[in-house]
Formats: C-alpha cells, sequence, structure tokens
C-alpha cells in the first residue's frame, strides 16, 4: 500500500512540472519575430542615374538626377545688343553652353571692370540687383542672359570717381571661381564711386 501512494504522488509530481514548463501555443505564435528583409535598398549609397561629369560640381540634392552647374570651362560670355538710358547703357550678358551636355545657371554673375596688360580691376565690383532667380538650363549651344547696366562714369564728380580707361569686363559665372574676360573698352572708376557704376541682374532666360 506505501508503495501504491509513493508511486501515484511521484507521478503527480512528474504531470505538475511538464505541464508548467510547456508554453501554450497561441502565445508562442504572438511573440514571433518578424522575418529580416533578405536585400538592403541601395539606392541612397549610389543614386540611380547620376554620372560623374569631369568638372561638374555636385547639386546637393541627395540623389538628383536634373541638370548640374555650368562651369567656367563650359561656357563663353559675350555682350548683347546695348539699349542706352538716362546716363546709363543696359547690355546683356549672354552665357553660351560650349559643353556637349545640358548644364544650369543659378543667381548673379560677378562683374567688375579691368584694365592694363595685368587685367587688374577698376573700381569696385556691379553690385547685384533684383531679387535671385531660380535654375536655367541650358541645352548645348543654348544660352542665358543677366542683364548689365553701365553706367557712365563720367557724370560722376571727377575728383569722387577718378576715371581711368578700361579694357573691358571680368565675368565669374555663378557658383565659380574662375573668370572670363569680355572686351569692352570705356571708362571706369578707379576709387570706390558715390554711387555703383555697374549693376547686373540674375541669371534669366533669353
Amino acid at each position: 500500500m506505501r508503495w501504491a501512494v509513493a508511486g501515484f504522488v511521484a507521478l503527480a509530481a512528474v504531470a505538475g512540472c511538464s505541464g508548467g514548463a510547456a508554453p501554450p501555443p497561441a502565445s508562442a505564435s504572438a511573440s514571433a519575430i518578424p522575418p529580416v528583409p533578405t536585400e538592403a535598398p541601395t539606392t541612397s549609397a549610389q543614386p540611380a542615374g547620376v554620372q560623374p561629369t569631369g568638372g561638374a560640381q555636385p547639386t546637393g540634392s541627395g540623389g538628383s538626377t536634373g541638370p548640374q552647374r555650368c562651369t567656367t570651362a563650359e561656357l563663353s560670355v559675350s555682350l548683347g545688343q546695348g539699349d542706352a538710358g538716362a546716363g546709363s547703357v543696359m547690355q546683356p550678358l549672354v552665357f553660351t553652353n560650349t559643353g556637349s551636355r545640358t548644364c544650369e545657371l543659378r543667381g548673379f554673375p560677378g562683374v567688375s571692370y579691368v584694365a592694363g596688360d595685368d587685367g587688374h580691376q577698376v573700381g569696385p565690383a556691379a553690385e547685384m540687383s533684383g531679387d535671385r532667380g531660380p535654375e536655367v538650363p541650358i541645352a548645348p549651344r543654348g544660352t542665358a542672359v543677366a542683364q548689365l547696366r553701365l553706367v557712365n562714369v563720367l557724370n560722376f564728380d571727377e575728383a569722387a570717381c577718378r576715371p581711368t580707361p578700361v579694357r573691358g569686363l571680368r565675368v565669374y559665372p555663378p557658383g565659380d571661381t574662375a573668370s572670363i574676360f569680355v572686351p569692352r573698352e570705356g571708362q571706369g572708376c578707379s576709387v570706390t564711386p558715390p554711387d555703383p557704376q555697374l549693376f547686373v541682374q540674375t541669371i534669366t532666360r533669353p
């Protein structure tokens, strides 16, 4: 009889232990970990469609496939037909894309008078006039313009201007540190005059 009771107690203990160790099926299913993707995205590391181009600057848009900035090496600059006004002349600076890709310009070019064989600057650079415009795409052999106003410096007080002959203009395309020389003889102030001698507007379509 003692052996029977002992056996019954042992069986009950084993059954109790095994029943507490097994987790309910529903609980295991609810806590399951979602599967990990088998492939990680690669587009952020190497934007599709962006090809390296010699001399081009990054657009900074993080994967934009639009045109990149035109560099000085891809441009020629000339002066268009002038329109005389009261005490000044309006002339468009014409930027021509001489490269083989579509590029873009935005903002104000840097413009100043230069003189002498060394091309030294004469007086202050052009003052920016108006608002900065949007990007202007330029196809190969296409053009964009920036209106330039050249003041007749002989109307300034001579002592405040000290007029001197100039050979032309030094032009920096927007965003570039290399310049282009544009011939245009005339007179510029060798000192800072009471009012600007040059005004330049933002790049626009022709």
